[in-house]
Parts: C-alpha cells; structure tokens; sequence
C-alpha cells in the first residue's frame, strides 16, 4: 500500500477531530456576526445620520484589514497591552465574529432596503412603536430573505477560519501541517484537508438552502407589496 494513503489513514481521525474544532470556529463566528450584524443594519437604516456614519466607519473598518492582522492585533498586541488572557480558540472566534459582523450588517442592510417602506409606516399607523415595527414586522423578513447571503458568509467564514493555524489554533489546517512535517507526506495530507474543507463546505450551503426552503412562503416577494 502506497505510503501516502497510509499517512492520509492514519492521520483521518486526527484531521476529523480539527474539523470539529473548525465547524465551532465558524459557528462561533457566525453567531456573533449575526448578534452584532442585526442591530448594525437597523441603525444604519433607520438611524440618525451621525450613527449611520460611525456604522460605515466601523465596517470599513474591518472590511479593509487583512484577518491575519487582526488575529496579530487582538492575540499580540491588545490582549498583551490590557493583560487579557485569551485563549487563540477565543480570540480567533471574536475577530471572525467581528469581521463577519461587518459582512452580516451589509447583508442584513440590503435585505431591510428590499422591503417595501409602506410596511414600517402602516405598522407606525396602527401604534406600534418604531422599535417594535422594526422587531416584529420588518427584521422577520430582513431575515429570511438574508439566508442565501449567509451561504456565502458561511463559504468565506470556513475557509478564512484555516488562518487560525497562525495562532496555534488546532483546526483542520494546522492539524494537516502538524503531521506533514512529520511524514513528509505533504501533498497527500493538505489534499485531505482540502477535501475535508470541501465536504464542510457543502454540507453548510446545503444546509442553508434547506432551510430556506423550509421558511420560504410561496408567491411572497418582498416587491410584491
């Protein structure tokens, strides 16, 4: 049996295991993308002008910086100024969480300009408040209508989470060059983690899609109003 398949075999569960350390990276990240990313949106649509400014300013923020210098910045250099002990796991959740956030808000923003303005105002006539306008009646849809840009969100979040290794984070990637450089088996291990990336990666968009079909109501169009 050729060595190579030997080394992918035996360094499997190995790999298996950073997956699952991967997949909580992303869902982390995600989730927290998705707590900041909602009321960003909101406030830069339905905000005061001087707070739609520092919104954008924010994602300009940390859509303009490489991910590998935030990871420096947040592990190296802030939570060794403020004397913060984080974990790499930790820290390298809260800067996808926060880079996503930046993403999220502008998905979310979208999806809030596609409805129809009559909808707030109709629910403003009839005495809710804008708070409970914007809860109930206009980030339900916002929502299900973000889905398919979550897929994507969900394709970039995967595939930057293997930047992690930088950090010393055991996911899939850095479990791969681990046994790499101890096999000397380096294309036969990195193709396996690409594959593991791979199946991962279309197991969440499958996912998504499903589950926007499963909220999907038929013949709703946000235009259709």
């Amino acid at each position: 049996m050729p060595e190579s398949v030997i080394a992918i075999g035996d360094a499997l569960p190995y790999l298996l295991e950073g997956s699952l350390v991967t997949l909580i990276v992303v869902v982390g990240a995600m989730v927290l993308g998705l707590v900041l990313g909602v009321p960003l949106a909101a406030a830069q649509v339905y905000g005061p002008p001087v707070l739609r400014r520092l919104i954008g300013l924010y994602v300009w923020f940390f859509r303009g910086i490489p991910l590998l210098v935030f990871l420096f910045l947040f592990y190296f250099g802030l939570c060794t100024a403020l004397d913060v002990n984080l974990s790499a796991f930790t820290v390298a959740i809260i800067v996808l969480g926060l880079i996503s956030s930046a993403y999220q808000s502008q998905i979310f923003r979208g999806a809030i300009l596609s409805l129809p303005e009559g909808q707030f105002k109709a629910a403003r006539a009839l005495g809710m408040s804008d708070l409970k306008a914007i809860c109930f009646i206009v980030l339900p849809q916002a929502l299900r209508l973000s889905i398919p840009g979550w897929s994507n969100e969900y394709s970039i979040i995967l595939k930057d989470s293997a930047v992690t290794y930088a950090l010393g984070v055991a996911e899939i990637m850095a479990r791969a060059h681990f046994v790499a450089t101890r096999t000397y088996q380096q294309l036969p291990l990195y193709l396996a983690a690409g594959v593991i990336f791979l199946i991962l990666t279309y197991a969440g968009t499958k996912g998504l899609r499903l589950l926007e079909e499963k909220v999907r109501i038929p013949g709703y169009s946000p235009q259709g109003f």
